[in-house]
């Protein structure tokens, strides 16, 4: 029997803010493989967490995505000053980045330049997700394997 261990929590939250940057820049898991001189399926298992990223390959990424370094580590949960998505009780942002639909309602709500009509749209999601106040619905989405 295989000893399948957990993966690493840092790795895990790596692979999940270079997700979240790969999404936001519209860039395939295929894309960045070609740039980086790896497979699409080296680019997942950086994303799982499975995979360790080496400092080298993680500045080659950092190049690749225009961020710096420390945005890979950026919210890291448990340390100090840590203002990050989960500390804040807001860890449905993170998520929210890291599909694909959210990245997409993201980048369309940021067009909508008339602030009336973002309020309208923000009303209308409330209204169709059975939400009628400031809280968050706890419901965890269906992953849509994307």
């Amino acid at each position: 029997m295989a000893n399948k261990r957990a993966p690493n929590p840092v790795d895990v939250h790596v692979g999940t803010r270079l997700r979240m940057r790969r999404m936001m820049l519209s860039i395939s898991q295929e894309k960045l493989g070609e740039a980086l001189g790896v497979s699409f399926q080296q680019i997942q298992k950086y994303e799982k967490g499975t995979n360790r990223i080496g400092a080298g390959r993680l500045r080659d990424i950092a190049n690749e995505l225009k961020v710096p370094i420390p945005y890979f580590y950026d919210d890291l949960p448990g340390e100090e000053p840590s203002l990050g998505f989960a500390e804040t009780g807001m860890s449905y942002v993170s998520e929210l980045l890291t599909s694909s639909d959210g990245v997409e309602l993201t980048r369309a709500f940021l067009r909508v330049k008339d602030p009336s009509v973002r309020r309208r749209i923000v009303d209308l999601v409330k209204s169709i997700a059975g939400q009628d106040g400031d809280g968050i619905v706890a419901q965890k989405p269906a992953s849509n394997g994307g």
